[in-house]
Order: C-alpha cells, then sequence, then structure tokens
C-alpha cells in the first residue's frame, strides 16, 4: 500500500492535512467522501512539490498552464482523438517535470482512464477548480465550452494578479532602497564623521549628538539584532502555520485600515469569479461554493464560507446565508438574489466579480497614487535630516575659524 497525504476538508469547516494509506488514489477519494470529507487535495507521500518543481511554481507557472489550456483547447475543437491531442502537445513540450505527468497522464488515458482523472493524480499541476471543470466537460459531452469557459476564467485571474503585483513592486523597491542607503549612511559614513568631530573635540549641536547616538547603538547591538530577528521570524513563521495562528494573522490582516478593505474585495471578486465557474460548468452549488471556498486565501472567512455553505445544504438561500456570514457587501447580496431569484447566477456572480475587481483596481490605483510622493518624501526627509546633522558641525567650525 502507498502513503497519501490529503487536504480535506471536515463537516464543521475545519481545513487539514493528514496522512493516510491506500492502494489507490481514487479509492482513497470514494473512502473520504463516503466519511463525509470534502478532498481537496491527495498526494502521493514521494511527490513532493521539491520532486516535481512545483506545478504552479516555476515549472507550469500561470501563464504557461495558459497556453498549455488554450493548445488543448484548439486541438480539441479539431476534432483530434484525445490521445492525439496528448501526443501533439508532448511533442512541442520542452523537457522538464511538466513534460514527464503529460507523458504519466498520456499513459493513463491510453490505458482506459479519463482525462479528469488523469489530472487528479497530479493536484501540484492541475488544481482541483479545473479537474473538476474538466470532468463536468466529460459528463456533459462539452469540454470545448468548459474548457473555454476555464480559460476566460483563468485570463482574469492572471489579470488582476498582475495588476497586484504590479502595483506592490515599485513601493516595495523604494522601501529596499531606503533602508539599504539608510543603512548605509549609518554605518559606514557617520562613525567617519564621528571621528572626526572627536579628533576636533567639537561641541556638536543636539541634532547630530543623538545621530550619533543611535548610530553608535546600531552598530554595537546589530551583531545581537540580526539574529534576534531572524529567530522571531522564524518563531512567527512557525506559529502562523498552526490552526490558531494562521486564524489570527488572517483576522489581523483583515483589520488593517484600506488594506483590510482591499484584501476583502479581492476575495469576494476572486470568489465570485470562480463560484460562477464552476457552477456555469454544470457543477451543482453546495459543491461550488466549497470548491469556491480556497480562493478566499483568508481562513476567517474560509470559515465562514464554511458555515455558509452548510446552511445553503441545509436549504437556505445562498444570498441569505451569506449575508449570515458577515463579510458580504450588500451591493454583491442584493445582486447574488436577484440573480438565485432569476435563476441567472452565474451571470450575476460574474457581474460581482467584474464590479468588486473594478473596485480593487481602484484602490490600487488610489494606492499607488499616495505611496509613491510619500515614499520620495520619507527618503528625503531620511537621508536629507542624516547629511544636515553630520554637516551642521563643519558650517560652525567653519565660522568659528573666521
Amino acid at each position: 500500500m502507498a502513503s497519501f497525504i490529503c487536504k480535506v476538508g471536515t463537516a464543521d469547516g475545519r481545513i487539514i492535512e493528514k496522512e493516510f494509506e491506500a492502494t489507490h488514489g481514487d479509492l482513497l477519494r470514494e473512502n473520504l467522501e463516503a466519511q463525509g470529507f470534502h478532498v481537496f487535495q491527495i498526494r502521493r507521500k514521494g511527490l513532493r512539490p521539491a520532486s516535481l518543481g512545483l506545478s504552479f511554481g516555476p515549472q507550469f507557472g500561470g501563464r504557461r498552464f495558459l497556453s498549455f489550456n488554450q493548445e488543448l483547447l484548439v486541438l480539441i475543437r479539431s476534432g483530434l482523438p484525445i490521445l492525439q491531442v496528448l501526443d501533439a502537445i508532448i511533442e512541442r513540450m520542452e523537457a522538464g517535470k511538466v513534460l514527464e505527468v503529460l507523458r504519466e497522464i498520456r499513459d493513463d488515458v491510453k490505458g482506459g482512464g479519463s482525462l479528469s482523472e488523469a489530472f487528479a493524480k497530479f493536484p501540484r499541476f492541475f488544481p482541483t477548480l479545473y479537474v473538476a471543470s474538466v470532468r463536468a466537460g466529460e459528463k456533459t459531452g462539452d469540454l470545448p465550452v468548459t474548457l473555454g469557459r476555464y480559460i476566460a476564467y483563468q485570463k482574469r485571474v492572471e489579470a488582476l494578479k498582475g495588476r497586484v503585483k504590479g502595483a506592490a513592486f515599485y513601493p516595495l523597491l523604494l522601501s529596499g532602497a531606503v533602508i539599504v542607503v539608510v543603512l548605509f549612511l549609518m554605518l559606514f559614513v557617520v562613525p567617519r564623521f564621528t571621528q572626526i568631530y572627536a579628533d576636533a573635540n567639537a561641541q556638536l549641536p543636539l541634532i547630530t549628538r543623538v545621530l550619533i547616538g543611535f548610530t553608535e547603538v546600531l552598530t554595537e547591538g546589530l551583531p545581537f539584532a540580526v539574529p534576534l530577528l531572524v529567530a522571531l521570524a522564524f518563531a512567527l513563521r512557525m506559529f502562523v502555520r498552526t490552526e490558531r495562528g494562521a486564524l489570527l494573522y488572517d483576522r489581523s490582516k483583515l483589520a488593517v485600515p484600506f488594506f483590510g478593505r482591499l484584501l476583502g474585495d479581492y476575495a469576494i471578486s476572486s470568489f465570485c469569479r470562480t463560484f460562477a465557474t464552476t457552477l456555469a460548468s454544470g457543477i451543482p452549488v453546495v459543491e461550488s461554493m466549497r470548491m469556491s471556498r480556497g480562493t478566499l486565501n483568508n481562513r476567517l472567512l474560509e470559515n465562514r464560507l464554511a458555515v455558509a455553505t452548510r446552511r445553503v445544504e441545509e436549504g437556505m438561500t445562498i444570498a441569505s446565508s451569506l449575508e449570515q456570514a458577515v463579510f458580504f457587501p450588500s451591493l454583491a447580496l442584493r445582486m447574488i438574489g436577484v440573480g438565485e431569484t432569476t435563476g441567472a447566477l452565474a451571470d450575476m456572480l460574474n457581474d460581482v466579480a467584474e464590479f468588486y475587481e473594478g473596485e480593487v483596481e481602484r484602490r490600487l490605483d488610489r494606492l499607488t497614487t499616495l505611496v509613491e510622493p510619500i515614499m520620495m518624501l520619507t527618503m528625503g526627509l531620511l537621508i536629507g535630516g542624516i547629511i544636515v546633522a553630520m554637516y551642521v558641525p563643519i558650517f560652525q567650525l567653519a565660522g568659528t575659524v573666521r
């Protein structure tokens, strides 16, 4: 029997990762689902992310995965059998872990397995939502339609992720530059001026004495501060990995002014976009909500949505259950309620996602507009203040010489 690492959701809304033994991953999935668990991921213990090169890392990043799906869709639409489709993709695929995985998928399909089952064996390369979309397309016989819908979804998600990363890049670059320049001045430039003033036995102004004192503390404490900061960062990282730590960390992120609202809008847009895609693929409502929960990327919101999902399963309307989850704005609830009543829930969810994606972009524009001048002003004040503090005694000495 082989060992598998399983990420499952419990009936009370918790997400846990445990190790099980089974003869086959599909049998293990069926057994876990029969016990009432929602299976997010099953991974053979030997197949670690490092050995596979990380599916959505360098080996199969978002753009490459999108390109793969676009090529897959074009070949399927051309009428080729699925084995020939996979052969055509494999022929043009460069060597690496992705090629090895695709060859195993091709062998599974040739042996009589379905494409979705073959994809499901490699959850690090093919996410649960993608596998479910392919499975739904196979059941309904419209695989090109579901693939096209997933590609459109992925393009929107990648575009929004790129927008967020682009907005964060410049402030982070400026912050790094400020830290490097200030450390260089404090650790190398200021001590040399300090020695000059000590040799001259000059009476220093208050601002210069404060700067020199701070520099001495920084220089003497740096050998102790660096290991302490590393140890503190490691301890915080380990704490955040615990259930309680992750929940506290995610709760604190939502409480930060401006950024908390930004994260909330981003979570709502991601959830609604994914929920709409799964519903349009023919996946039942409750299962769609469970699959979409992970896109919230926040443990607190995921727990609240798990409770809302159970209420829907018990017969409550989607809008009412989401309203009790607290974090959904009234506008989104009204739109979801209208879509649920009129039978156009998927379309209305897409409209909600587009609205809040626009809100995220507007907030990011506002953030970058404010951050850039603030960062430049902060850099100028810090560096200018250090330079002025070190040169004031020189001007005083020059006045004395006259």
